[in-house]
């Protein structure tokens, strides 16, 4: 009797092979009709964008459930635990860079984790064919990859976002795609390259093609594509709470922020002047102290300056650029109190005390510090509540009154911002 598989990895894990054409993997799966199927489809996009192996503890705490409960979910749904999942994922991307880039054993093991070249080529053996294809002759520029997210995806929606802010030199628009340059540290190493990212319908995920040169740290990379473009969201949860609110956009998304710094430089740009004005202005910043890169692309030539970079400047090298003196300061105390880790700026980490560290630096109100918050952090339920376009779009003049309207969208709040404007738009 032939044996049915819920998901290519539970085939996997039998001793079967992946087809290397059709790449069931990436099959378009069906719609989670279930609470329970809908977190096993948020622990695969997480998973699946984390590109080395993902502890079942750290999981479940990024979804904010149980190790038992996410694992009864998962298991329901693609017949495998997610640490199993996770093992096939990181073998099949381990083989996917060794046969289309010709990287050497050491780097891919690395970038997918495992322990060394050799490991990744014992547990290649064991799980897969042996005798890998042989190497592409031209050595290619990138690697692309698919990324899942659960629909519905306003991909327009949140590229139309992005692409009114890009700073010119860093980041662009191309068509449907999305690119900038990135640079990504570890281990005290700086690596420099280009991303391009653009939506897949078909298969219900994001195609990220990735920079060679930022292969080694392929995890963090993909990591932030997935802050950004926030894959991890169930959607139907953000429609359910925010209601009418919602309803003309359920896949709205929460644009995230590759580049802390970065985010935070161009929040205090932005204060009292327009999206246009503060875009100009970021691209003389970038032209002024960013790094020249090399790309396939005219439009990106440039990195976006780190916060050392920018901490060794002085107020007045950073005001001769139109910038005003206050804003100026900001800049700087930023740059310094990043820079010399007084403050983190990470994905997840918690709304109130990162709020009230970035309102303790000068220049920085409740406005910038909720912004920065809601993108820099991902933080959903963060709410800058003194925006003007959210009072315009509430017809609300009352700051006070504002929040007290928001505490019906606890704790999608940030969700509720992005309608918000929308609806302005």
């Amino acid at each position: 009797m032939r044996k049915s598989y819920k998901s290519a990895a539970a085939a996997e894990v039998d001793g079967l092979l992946p087809c290397p054409h059709c790449r069931p993997a990436l099959a378009l799966q069906a719609p989670a009709p279930d609470a329970a199927g809908r977190l096993a489809r948020r622990a695969l996009a997480l998973l699946t964008t984390a590109a080395a192996r993902t502890d079942a503890a750290g999981l479940a705490a990024a979804l904010d459930v149980d190790e038992m409960t996410l694992g009864a979910a998962f298991h329901a749904r693609y017949g495998v635990t997610p640490a199993q999942y996770a093992d096939m994922h990181a073998l099949r991307l381990a083989q996917k860079l060794l046969v289309d880039t010709g990287l050497p054993d050491a780097v891919v093991a690395q970038a997918t984790g495992f322990a060394d070249g050799q490991a990744l080529r014992i547990a290649l053996a064991r799980h897969h064919a042996p005798d890998l294809p042989a190497r592409p002759r031209a050595a290619p520029t990138h690697v692309e990859f698919e990324l899942a997210y659960q629909p519905p995806y306003a991909w327009r929606r949140l590229l139309g976002f992005l692409g009114g802010r890009t700073i010119d030199g860093a980041e662009s628009i191309d068509g449907d795609s999305y690119r900038r340059t990135l640079r990504v540290a570890r281990d005290d190493v700086e690596h420099h390259g280009w991303i391009e990212v653009a939506d897949a319908p078909a298969t219900g995920a994001l195609r990220v093609g990735v920079a060679l040169t930022l292969v080694p740290v392929l995890p963090q990379v993909l990591s932030r594509v997935r802050h950004v473009f926030d894959l991890a969201l169930d959607p139907l949860a953000v429609s359910a709470a925010l209601g009418e609110l919602a309803a003309d956009e359920p896949g709205q998304r929460l644009p995230g922020a590759f580049d802390a710094f970065e985010l935070a430089v161009r929040a205090v740009l932005g204060q009292q002047i327009t999206v246009k004005a503060a875009r100009t202005l970021a691209a003389r910043f970038t032209a002024a102290f960013g790094t020249p890169i090399a790309t396939p692309f005219g439009a990106l030539n440039l990195l976006f300056p780190s916060a050392a970079t920018v901490a060794a400047q002085s107020v007045d090298a950073i005001a001769s650029l139109g910038i005003i003196g206050a804003r100026a300061r900001s800049i700087l105390g930023l740059a310094e109190a990043m820079a010399s880790g007084r403050l983190v700026l990470e994905p997840g980490a918690p709304l109130a005390p990162s709020v009230q560290a970035l309102k303790a630096l000068p220049g920085i109100g409740e406005w910038t510090a909720q912004y920065i918050a809601m993108r820099a952090l991902g933080a959903r339920d963060a709410f800058p509540h003194t925006d003007y376009g959210v009072m315009k779009s509430l017809a609300e003049r009352n700051p006070r009154r504002v929040l007290e309207l928001a505490e019906a969208w606890r704790p999608w709040r940030a969700y509720a911002v992005m309608h918000l404007w929308r609806r302005l738009a």
